[in-house]
């Protein structure tokens, strides 16, 4: 496992961190063999662990404690996100602060959240969506000065909203945030654009997610696939996205070198960029743990290829069914 530097922060993460949102909330997920895998990553030298009170309410930062207790003698960093109050995936414009995080909420759900983790100190405190419009209102300032001043934060992080990177910029140029997380893959290269600029300027942490597009990109969906109802990927993928991602995974097959798959061309992509300190694919299952920890040591794509996955980019807006 290779480590790169979480921005100004001075951590050394894995460049191939563990997103927890698929261990609580979605078919499939058994919380025995959860752990099993969580262990197995860290025995492989995962070291950022990505999780949200939302992901099960507070089950998955439950999770992720019982693999902090498992592991006092290692440097874990565990970054959670507080869940806008008003439940609404993603924000909206016309979204007020005072409905998705009033001060009081910001402070409650961090404590919530402590609770959770069995933890004295949050790493990273990320919101899990967000307005730039909200970049200079006070009370969400306030709310994160007196958690850090109080040792309760240690880093704080915006979660994107899905396809808006630069819904994001003024709110980084505050400085009161540490990082960013950040859809980027394959197809979802737009926060190179002035997301990744800015916080090159600004030595910010950056965490790309959905590595692999929600699934797209492990090549296993078909038009035919479906989810049960229970799963969010049902609402996510409906026929008019699924259709469209399979088209656009398929384009990709015959790009794919001669003994790599597309879930680790997916990755070596990401981490070709020195820009990502951290990935975050979901990984409820040992041999998904191994995959993908072991393309850490596998090195960039090269510059041919690369240039060819650019033209790749499938630049997107939010719809109905993005959340």
């Amino acid at each position: 496992m290779n480590y790169r530097t979480f921005g100004r922060t001075g951590w050394q993460v894995s460049e191939v961190g563990y997103g927890m949102w698929g261990l609580a909330g979605w078919t499939g997920s058994d919380k025995q063999e959860v752990l099993r895998a969580l262990q197995r990553s860290v025995e492989l030298g995962c070291n950022f662990f990505d999780t949200a009170w939302a992901y099960a309410d507070g089950v998955s930062e439950e999770i992720l404690n019982q693999l902090l207790k498992n592991n006092t003698d290692k440097q874990l960093y565990a970054a959670t996100k507080i869940p806008p109050k008003n439940r609404q995936w993603p924000s909206k414009p016309e979204s007020k602060l005072a409905d998705v995080f009033p001060a009081d909420y910001i402070i409650e759900y961090t404590e919530k959240s402590l609770k959770n983790l069995g933890v004295e100190t949050i790493d990273l405190q990320q919101f899990h969506v967000w307005e730039d419009a909200w970049a200079d209102q006070d009370e969400w300032q306030e709310a994160v000065t007196k958690l850090t001043q109080q040792g309760k934060v240690r880093a704080w992080g915006l979660s994107v909203n899905r396809w808006e990177p630069d819904n994001s910029l003024n709110t980084l140029r505050t400085g009161l945030i540490d990082a960013v997380q950040v859809i980027y893959n394959i197809f979802d290269q737009n926060p190179e654009d002035n997301l990744f600029p800015l916080c090159r300027e600004l030595n910010l942490g950056v965490i790309a997610r959905v590595p692999f597009d929600e699934g797209t990109l492990t090549g296993t969906f078909t038009k035919e696939t479906t989810f049960p109802a229970s799963d969010w990927r049902s609402t996510y993928f409906v026929p008019e996205n699924l259709n469209s991602s399979v088209d656009h995974a398929d384009a990709l097959r015959p790009l794919i070198p001669a003994g790599m798959t597309m879930p680790e061309m997916a990755l070596r992509f990401i981490l070709s960029n020195p820009d990502v300190h951290t990935t975050i694919p979901g990984m409820r299952q040992i041999r998904n743990v191994e995959a993908n920890t072991a393309v850490s040591d596998k090195g960039e794509l090269s510059p041919e290829l690369l240039r060819e996955l650019t033209g790749h980019r499938w630049d997107r807006t939010p719809t109905e069914w993005s959340q």
